[in-house]
C-alpha cells in the first residue's frame, strides 16, 4: 500500500492537537473519547452487533484516521464484546498523518486506552511505511491508505459493515465531503452496512441520501445539536 508522504501540520493549544491547515480540532474539547463512543460506536450499534456476531469477520471503513482515537475505541469495544475467534478489519484513509512524536503526545490524553494505544504506537512507524498492521494476536487488522479519501477508496473493493464518516468539518474541509466520496461509500456497502458521522451538514445529508443511504438525525454530542447515522438501502437515488 501507499507509503505516507506529507505529515499533518498541527500545533498544540491547551494541550490539544489543532490542525493549522484546516483550522479545526482533532477531537472534541468536551471529551473526545466519549464523543467517539457516542457517535461511532453507539451510532453504528456496534456492541449489540458484535455480541451477536455469527460471521468471523467484521469490517469498518473510516474517513480520517487522525489521532487513531476512533480506531482505538473500536478496538477496546471489539476486544470486550466480539467473539474471541473473530477478526476486526479496520481500514482508514488519511491524507496528512500525524508524526510519530505528535501521535505519542495526542494519545497520552486517554489513560483508559493505554494498553491498546501502546500496541498501536509500537507499530506506528511501520504503519506509516507499510500501511498495514496486525494487533492483538491477529484479532484486529489495521490498514491505513494515505492520500485523498475518494481516490484511496476507489482503489479497494472491501465491503464495509460499518462506516466511521469522520474528518475535519465540511465547512473546513469541503474537498473531502464531495458526492464522489458518498458514491464510493455506496459502492463499498451492502444491505446491512451502517454509517455514523458527527456532522449533520446539509451537503452531507443530501449527498448520502442521493448515494442510496437512509439518513437519520440524532441528538449530537456535547455542544453539537445534531449528528446523523443510518444505513445503506442498496439503491442509488441520484439522477
Amino acid at each position: 500500500m501507499m507509503q505516507a508522504t506529507a505529515q499533518a501540520a498541527l500545533e498544540w493549544r491547551d494541550g490539544l492537537p489543532y490542525s493549522t491547515a484546516f483550522d479545526d480540532v482533532y477531537f472534541s474539547s468536551d471529551d473526545g473519547l466519549l464523543e467517539t463512543e457516542y457517535v461511532f460506536i453507539q451510532g453504528n450499534a456496534l456492541v449489540g452487533r458484535w455480541q451477536s456476531l455469527t460471521d468471523n469477520n467484521f469490517t469498518i471503513l473510516e474517513t480520517g484516521f487522525g489521532t487513531g482515537l476512533n480506531f482505538l475505541c473500536a478496538c477496546k469495544s471489539w476486544l470486550a464484546h466480539a467473539p474471541a475467534n473473530a477478526a476486526l478489519h479496520f481500514t482508514s484513509v488519511e491524507k496528512y498523518p500525524l508524526s510519530p512524536a505528535d501521535m505519542h503526545k495526542a494519545l497520552q490524553h486517554w489513560p483508559t486506552l493505554k494498553p491498546i494505544a501502546d500496541e498501536l504506537l509500537a507499530q506506528y512507524e511501520t504503519l506509516l511505511n507499510t500501511g498495514t498492521s496486525t494487533l492483538f494476536n491477529n484479532r484486529i487488522r489495521l490498514q491505513v491508505l494515505f492520500g485523498d479519501a475518494t481516490e484511496c477508496l476507489s482503489q479497494i473493493d472491501t465491503k464495509a459493515n460499518a462506516w466511521f464518516l469522520d474528518g475535519f468539518a465540511p465547512s473546513k474541509n469541503p474537498d473531502m465531503w464531495q458526492q464522489t466520496l458518498f458514491e464510493q461509500m455506496a459502492r463499498l456497502s451492502h444491505s446491512e452496512t451502517t454509517f455514523a458521522t458527527f456532522t449533520s451538514a446539509g451537503v452531507v445529508r443530501r449527498g448520502l441520501t442521493a448515494a442510496g443511504f437512509k439518513v437519520n438525525k440524532q441528538p449530537g454530542f456535547g455542544k453539537k445539536r445534531e449528528m446523523i447515522n443510518g444505513y445503506f438501502t442498496g439503491s442509488n437515488h441520484g439522477s
